[in-house]
């Protein structure tokens, strides 16, 4: 599992969140209702499946309704309908809000600038923003985390909401040493990319989203390099994005169109969706793509495709099987919801839903002695099968 330490985002101008003002307990309680009704309402109107995958979704209204009217503030309330969403077991189901939905809106999040995984059941930093406080600070790769603010750290506590706010860290060095540090958030772009010459020939590309421009720049990549005989896709930190993007990925690496999968409706409606582009690259090149349990979404579906039609060889670990359409809706308080609307079903007939993506060459997923001396055991093997070609 992968968390980083901060609020997932799209793309507008960075800007910090402001409070609104407070609300009496009756302002409250009213307040979460809305909230809690108009949730509720429209995954009744827009969830893809109509049976609720067997729930009792009337019921679960009736059962968390009085936690939300009780609620304290925003995040207890947004607690109690992620509660309820996840009663369908969806990936691409739950709510934010209004703070966190704000973030959302932005590539830039307050961040010390740190992403860590859980490896060995211990939160491991297994990377760093260059040029962000914590990489100012010298906390680097392989290091544990212990505390934030004092308070051993749990999976929900990973965001940082507030941008002038100093906040305190507790870390475990490789020497065995803890190590505590003061930090103010700065609002950082985590998602990456890089291009890089392999010596074993061909070349390496890493994109952590699918959107608009990483779809420009992934096309031009391979068209610079269009006589390159492998690439290799790092898709590891990659958690999806934007399906019509998604479309036109896929046809950067095919001479003609290819089915991508089957979409079906609530109404049982279903269409089949195909790759196009214009002026695609069409690199025909040795494809690897790089996968982790963190690849997720959109990624997954490229995945599918490419591996599908032997156009790619797999490697890593399963993937995320976080595979679903889905859209967000706006809630009374300014929080938002997203709700799957339409399901999707891959090209051997199967939902990718909970399945996941297996690589064709599975690579245990690396350990702390691996961070720490910055061995990468997907990538080594990568390039061991393009020395054997």
């Amino acid at each position: 599992m992968f968390v980083i330490l901060f609020l997932a985002g799209c793309a507008t101008v960075p800007t910090e969140y402001r409070e609104p003002p407070p609300l009496t307990r009756e302002e409250r309680t009213a307040q979460n209702l809305r909230v809690f009704d108009r949730a509720w309402d429209l995954v009744n109107d827009r969830y893809f499946d109509e049976a609720f995958r067997g729930v009792d979704w009337p019921a679960m209204r009736e059962r968390y309704r009085p936690q939300a009217a009780a609620a304290a503030d925003a995040e207890a309330l947004y607690k109690v309908v992620n509660q309820m969403c996840a009663e369908l077991k969806e990936s691409h189901l739950g709510a934010l809000s209004p703070r966190r939905a704000h973030e959302l809106e932005t590539e830039h999040r307050p961040a010390i600038g740190i992403r860590w995984q859980l490896l060995e059941d211990q939160r491991v930093v297994v990377d760093v923003v260059p040029g962000g406080p914590a990489d100012r600070a010298g906390i680097r790769r392989g290091w544990l985390v212990l505390k934030r603010n004092g308070t051993p750290l749990r999976d929900a506590d990973t965001f940082i909401t507030r941008l002038r706010d100093p906040v305190s860290f507790e870390f475990l060095d490789e020497h065995g040493a803890v190590r505590a540090f003061t930090l103010r958030p700065e609002l950082l772009d985590f998602d990456r990319r890089e291009v890089r010459p392999l010596e074993e020939g061909g070349f390496y590309l890493r994109f952590d989203r699918f959107d608009r421009s990483s779809l420009s720049w992934l096309s031009r990549q391979l068209k610079t390099h269009s006589t390159a005989p492998a690439v290799m896709i790092d898709l590891r930190s990659n958690r999806g994005g934007n399906t019509l993007v998604l479309d036109m990925a896929v046809a950067e690496f095919f001479k003609d169109r290819v089915a991508i999968g089957r979409l079906i409706r609530r109404s049982g409606r279903s269409k089949d969706v195909h790759s196009f582009a214009w002026l695609p690259a069409g690199y025909a090149g040795k494809v690897i793509v790089l996968t982790s349990q963190a690849t997720a979404s959109a990624a997954e579906i490229f995945t599918h495709v490419l591996q599908h039609y032997h156009r790619a060889v797999v490697i890593g670990q399963k993937t995320a099987g976080a595979v679903i359409y889905s859209r967000p809706y706006g809630l009374p308080d300014g929080g938002k919801i997203q709700v799957p609307i339409i399901d999707y079903v891959g090209l051997d007939g199967a939902r990718l839903e909970g399945r996941g993506v297996g690589p064709d060459v599975e690579v245990p997923e690396r350990s702390l002695a691996d961070v720490r001396a910055d061995r990468d055991p997907e990538l080594a093997r990568a390039r061991e099968l393009l020395r054997a070609k």
